[in-house]
């Protein structure tokens, strides 16, 4: 009731398709003063979406078609294989060549009488080569190819979304793929720090854990009792040499500033028999090591906080305004959390804002990419050099940085910050440039690397499109040392080939100048970033392009989604081929849907990209048989099937002649075949096959000058009693007598006549 009687209202912005911001202001009215309160993308929750756990209470801002999912969605792209557009093009000639046939054959009548109704006549009689079946047997077999697809034992949790496109998968000639996830596990194992003059790896973590103790070890927690007292290293180690004692601080303050920066909650399952309500549920909860699981954004926050727990550093729980930590010695070291800056593709980098609970200590914690840290720390003759080495190595580097903050700095900071939040005009700039103001001459921490594992058998499997002529690029958010050791790893670039990487350009002049170096090298791969390939498509695309197809492999790195969905775009518009997109998150919808083939992986980024695509797969290394098994089969089995039909169509029926007709006996032999019915032997009278057209006055037996056009309606001689018939004379005739075949004789023949009845006792003979 409370609820429904506060008088408040919700100012917020225009509908529009970014699905990562919001603006808007909460004012409540109904209290001296009033209560204002900025509302940012954390106070959302757009439609479509899924509650994880909790209750929430909201109120309803768009709605309809002004919601984010209704105006991000999109009408699919009609995907129409290249079969079925070949085939579309050869009914259109078959259509073209059966009027053409068709107007030929009035023609050669010369157009005598009613031509138009023997237009429509011969229309009929030729709209047999069109195969109008054929389209119904494609379907069905497409059908087929899909449940065998699906009915495949070798490729596990295939799924086919579409039964249109399966041949497709067996004239591909581009494969676009992302790098993670795709190629590589998603899973980070965390497997260097380095602190500028030290570093250590996967080997000499345990001297990580020692350096770690040291600071805990004089204080013991209490029993059940919340300590945060964190004795400062100096003091710890006193009597321990100088150079060790800076190092231990030095890695005391960095695993603790990893274990603080991130966005990663701590879950706990219920006990089981824990009541159903959620107050009674979340106090029986098991707090144990055993029972917790990290959720994240991002594989790497959850990476980098497993191995500060295994280092001895627990992160124990977690909420919006408080973070709770446990020492190697088992004290709970509380901190405040004061502000939070998510990771932004953007900034590149994430930041947060925590008061010591013991101290009372406001520290300023900040990670991210090393383009976007390099410029905020402190001047260091190492960093740059570094991520070069982790890079080449095939980690991904994020750089850890501080800085102490007093709480005169830290309040002025607040009151600019939240000014800045209830502004409801460019509210990113002015939260930009707050934060800005604290981003300076940060101490630099530390730096991490984290290894993302490629797939199994990525490499035999790229091999293998590779050998069959399928040329592959690669398209990744990451930065360009880390896909360039991918590439090489994953052998998308084969250890004889040389790599080319295109240096960063800003202008026209620039990227002229990198395309004629990369023009005079051969046979090699490309590795190009996406702001110089922003620049180059804007000034040489055809060039670029040109260039670039030619390649044998190609690695674009720092791309975002719409420069992905551009290439595979871009692709189909120079080179003219059947392209393949793959990949296994958001970020790569945009590609799978305008490429001609869309396969999704089922990842750990969500099932977003494998609802969105064609087809979908469970590993990178099932795309091996979907395209070389079922791709061949179905391109081969659907070819087969249109060469079938179309033969089917010109010789399942055999001609009729239009000099022809189906109920008529010949005229100038005494085989009583029917009309329409080719003689077994040449005619005795003009040696030639003859074939009959019915109610015609001329015979292709006899000429015009022995065929009399008049008439005549006496009885036949021979049969007086009989019914009325139809006689012919040939040119050896001159009266019906022996000549009809109601006779003896049997140069004539004879048939009841239609139009009279049987009782009438004449003849009518055509002379």
């Amino acid at each position: 009731q409370d609820l429904f009687s506060i008088s408040a209202y919700v100012y917020a912005q225009k509908p529009q398709l970014d699905i990562h911001s919001f603006e808007g202001t909460f004012t409540r009215e109904d209290c001296d003063p009033p209560i204002h309160e900025s509302l940012s993308i954390e106070n959302t929750l757009w439609a479509s979406t899924i509650v994880a756990s909790g209750t929430v209470i909201g109120v309803v801002i768009y709605t309809g078609k002004e919601t984010r999912s209704v105006m991000n969605t999109s009408n699919p792209k009609n995907k129409v294989g290249l079969l079925d557009l070949e085939l579309n093009q050869l009914t259109k000639a078959l259509f073209g060549a059966l009027v053409a046939l068709s107007v030929v054959m009035v023609t050669l009548q010369g157009f005598v009488g009613p031509w138009y109704r023997n237009l429509f006549r011969f229309l009929l009689l030729f709209s047999y080569i069109i195969p109008i079946s054929l389209r119904v047997n494609l379907d069905m077999g497409k059908a087929a190819y899909g449940w065998m697809i699906m009915k495949d034992e070798s490729i596990p949790g295939t799924v086919v979304r579409t039964s249109t496109i399966p041949e497709e998968l067996g004239r591909l000639v581009y494969l676009l793929t992302d790098k993670t996830g795709t190629l590589t596990q998603n899973e980070m194992v965390f497997k260097r720090l380095h602190l500028g003059t030290v570093s250590y790896g996967a080997d000499t973590m345990d001297e990580i854990q020692s350096h770690l103790r040291n600071p805990y070890s004089q204080t013991q927690p209490p029993a059940g009792g919340h300590t945060g007292s964190t004795t400062p290293p100096r003091k710890a180690q006193s009597a321990a040499p100088k150079v060790r004692k800076s190092v231990s601080s030095r890695v005391h303050e960095a695993v603790k500033a990893i274990a603080l920066c991130h966005n990663v909650t701590p879950v706990y399952e219920p006990r089981a028999g824990a009541p159903t309500e959620a107050e009674d549920a979340e106090a029986d909860q098991d707090f144990s090591d055993g029972n917790r699981t990290y959720q994240a954004a991002s594989p790497d926050e959850v990476a980098l906080v497993q191995w500060t727990e295994s280092v001895g550093l627990t992160l124990v729980s977690r909420d919006l305004a408080s973070m709770q930590l446990r020492s190697p010695s088992g004290q709970l070291l509380s901190f405040s959390v004061l502000q939070m800056f998510p990771f932004t593709s953007e900034s590149k980098r994430m930041g947060v804002i925590v008061r010591d609970e013991s101290t009372a200590e406001i520290t300023f914690y900040m990670k991210g990419a090393d383009v976007a840290m390099s410029s905020i720390v402190q001047y260091n003759d190492w960093l740059e050099e570094e991520c070069g080495n982790m890079a080449r190595e095939g980690l991904r580097t994020l750089v850890v940085a501080k800085r102490a903050l007093t709480e005169e700095q830290y309040q002025d900071f607040e009151s600019r910050y939240s000014q800045a939040k209830l502004s409801t005009h460019d509210r990113a700039l002015k939260v930009a440039a707050a934060v800005e103001s604290l981003e300076r001459e940060m101490e630099l921490l530390c730096l991490t690397g984290v290894e993302d594992r490629l797939q199994a058998d990525v490499r035999p499997t790229l091999e293998m499109l590779r050998n069959a002529g399928i040329k592959i690029w690669m398209l990744t958010g990451d930065k360009l040392e880390t896909a360039t050791c991918i590439a090489k790893s994953s052998h998308l670039v084969s250890r004889t080939q040389d790599i080319h990487v295109f240096r960063p350009v800003t202008n026209r002049g620039e990227a002229h100048l990198e395309l004629n170096a990369f023009r005079r090298k051969h046979d090699c791969a490309l590795v190009i970033s996406g702001d110089s390939l922003e620049v180059c498509l804007k000034f040489y695309e055809h060039e670029l392009m040109e260039l670039a197809c030619q390649c044998p492999a190609v690695v674009c790195c720092r791309c975002s989604p719409t420069q992905k969905a551009h290439i595979v775009k871009l692709l189909q518009q120079h080179a003219g081929r059947r392209t393949c997109a793959i990949g296994d998150g958001g970020n790569d919808v945009s590609m799978i849907q305008m490429a001609d083939c869309g396969i999704g992986i089922e990842g750990k980024e969500g099932r977003q990209a494998s609802l969105a695509a064609d087809f979908s797969i469970t590993q990178f290394k099932h795309i091996g048989r979907l395209l070389m098994v079922h791709g061949r089969s179905s391109y081969k089995r659907s070819a087969a099937l249109g060469q079938f039909g179309l033969t089917r169509a010109l010789l399942s029926q055999r001609p009729c002649s239009p000099l022809s007709s189906t109920s008529r006996p010949c005229l100038c032999t005494k085989d009583s075949s029917w009309w329409g019915t080719r003689l077994s032997t040449p005619c005795s009278r003009c040696s030639r096959w003859c074939w009959t057209r019915m109610w015609s006055r001329r015979w292709p037996c006899s000429t015009r000058s022995s065929t009399r056009t008049s008439p005549r309606e006496d009885p036949c001689p021979s049969r007086p009693s009989s019914s009325g018939c139809w006689s012919v004379f040939t040119k050896a005739a001159s009266s019906c007598t022996g000549l009809c075949s109601c006779s003896s004789q049997s140069l004539c023949t004879w048939w009841p006549s239609p139009s009279r009845p049987s009782s009438s006792p004449s003849c009518s003979w055509w002379l």
